[in-house]
C-alpha cells in the first residue's frame, strides 16, 4: 500500500509517537492508496501487457472488466480534515463508457453515480473486496467512492468517521510495512 504523502499533502501536522518503532512524527499521513485492483496483481506479470490497459484513473483487463480508481473518504471527528483510501471500483461496461464520456466535462460530477464492486482489499479490515460502491465523479477531483451503507467496520467509518488515535493506528500498520 502506498502513502500518497510521500510527495505532498494531505497530512495533518500532528505530533505522536509511533508504538511500532518508538519514532516521534510531526505530521500524520491522510491518504493511502492501492496502486492497482486486485484482479490486475492476479495476472501473470508477463501477460499484462497484452491483456492489460492501465493508467491513474483507469484500468481494463482482457476488454471486459472495467475499473477506476477513486477515494473512499472518511471524516475526522472534530476535525475539518478527511483521512482517504484510494481504491479501485469495478463497473460495468457501460458505465466506464459514460464515464470515459464524460471524465473531462466541466460538468461531470452531473453523470452518475455508478454501481461497482470495490476492487481493493485493505488488510486492515474484514475482507473488503466486493463491498457495494457508487462511484461519484467530481470535478477537478478524484471520483468518491460510496460504500453501500452496511455493518461492515469500512462502511461505518465512512459514515460515522474516526479517531485521530484510528488514523495514528492506521498509520502505524502501514508504515511498519514499508
Amino acid at each position: 500500500m502506498k502513502n500518497e504523502n510521500d510527495h505532498g499533502p494531505p497530512k495533518l501536522r500532528y505530533q505522536w509517537t509511533c508504538k511500532c518503532c518508538g519514532r516521534q512524527h510531526d505530521e500524520l499521513p491522510l491518504d493511502w492508496s492501492v496502486p492497482t485492483p486486485d484482479h490486475y496483481q492476479a495476472i501473470p506479470e508477463n501477460e499484462r501487457p497484452a491483456r492489460t490497459q492501465l493508467n491513474k484513473d483507469f484500468c481494463t483487463i482482457d476488454g471486459e472488466a472495467f475499473y477506476i480508481r477513486g477515494l473512499i473518504e472518511i471524516p475526522i471527528i472534530g476535525r475539518a480534515d478527511t483521512f482517504a483510501w484510494g481504491v479501485w471500483a469495478s463497473v460495468s461496461a457501460a458505465s466506464a463508457k459514460t464515464i470515459s464520456q464524460v471524465w473531462n466535462a466541466p460538468d461531470c460530477a452531473n453523470a452518475g453515480p455508478f454501481f461497482g464492486w470495490l476492487s481493493s482489499a485493505l488488510g486492515l479490515y474484514p475482507d473488503t473486496f466486493s463491498l457495494k460502491t457508487h462511484v461519484h465523479l467530481r470535478t477537478d477531483l478524484a471520483p468518491l467512492i460510496e460504500l453501500e451503507p452496511t455493518d461492515h467496520p469500512l462502511a461505518v467509518e465512512q459514515r460515522n468517521g474516526i479517531t485521530v488515535d484510528r488514523v495514528i493506528e492506521i498509520a502505524e500498520a502501514l508504515l511498519t510495512r514499508h
